[in-house]
């Protein structure tokens, strides 16, 4: 039987201290014994001061203080969590050009995403009827979600949250100037705004809905995503023989490449 590493060898110490942060991170309700009977397990044998020494070194506050990561919150509800976000749109209307907010929401396991609604005015009351359609009982789209992710941009009002809520969603404020914790969201932003609205002029609101229409079908039945091992979302039994043909969405900005059936 292999006999535990004492912290004193040579070469110990630094995988040791990474051991332990790595533990204590991905398990904040864990204390010093807890984390030493796991470190026992992979064959070191380290004094609970020395635990204490090295989280104290960090700054990390011992359990239960010690915050839970963003990562260890996502992956305890990935299956139930929402995130939702603004991107704008610029439109040219018979009153000039119009500023469009397009208010959407995804899920981050399936990366299916939801346009909730466009506005030029996300006021007050465009906000509580958008929470309204969102919570409705029978095809709500948060309708069996636990957790929903947004920033702190004020167009989220308290009302807003407190009707979702009410349903029975979680909603979760992500820290300020910190885009990452909603990176799924933000990637979709990115993703419309490359392959859509920087290469078009929209006129009109029914135009505005026409794109995001199009977009949204291509996006999940005929895109490939990085994020799902390249595979399509609503992909299915795809054919890999006979004719290749061409789809396009929008005049063309949109492909498809697909087998004929």
């Amino acid at each position: 039987m292999r006999a535990p590493k004492r912290i004193g060898r040579p070469g110990v110490m630094g995988e040791i201290r990474d051991l332990v942060l790595r533990v204590a991170r991905e398990n904040s309700s864990w204390g010093y014994t807890r984390i030493q009977g796991a470190l026992k397990n992979l064959g070191h044998s380290v004094a609970r001061s020395t635990i204490a020494t090295v989280l104290r070194e960090q700054g990390m506050e011992p359990a239960p203080h010690r915050p839970s990561s963003w990562k260890t919150f996502l992956r305890a509800h990935w299956d139930e969590v929402v995130g939702t976000d603004f991107f704008t749109a610029e439109d040219w209307t018979a009153k000039g050009l119009v500023t469009y907010y397009v208010l959407f929401l995804i899920e981050l396991k399936s990366r299916r995403v939801h346009i909730a609604a466009a506005t030029p005015h996300p006021n007050e009351s465009f906000m509580a009827q958008v929470a309204r359609n969102l919570t409705d009982a029978v095809d709500g789209f948060l309708r069996g979600k636990r957790v929903l992710l947004c920033d702190r941009d004020t167009k989220f009002t308290e009302q807003f949250r407190k009707a979702i809520e009410a349903a029975g969603t979680r909603v979760v404020l992500t820290p300020y100037r910190a885009p990452n914790c909603i990176a799924h969201a933000e990637r979709f932003v990115r993703s419309i705004k490359q392959e859509c609205f920087d290469r078009m002029i929209l006129f009109g609101d029914a135009h505005l809905q026409r794109v995001l229409n199009e977009y949204v079908a291509h996006y999940h039945a005929e895109r490939n995503h990085q994020g799902l091992d390249n595979e399509l979302i609503d992909g299915g039994n795809l054919p890999d023989a006979g004719r290749i043909e061409c789809d396009e969405r929008l005049g063309g900005p949109l492909k498809y490449y697909r087998r004929a059936a």
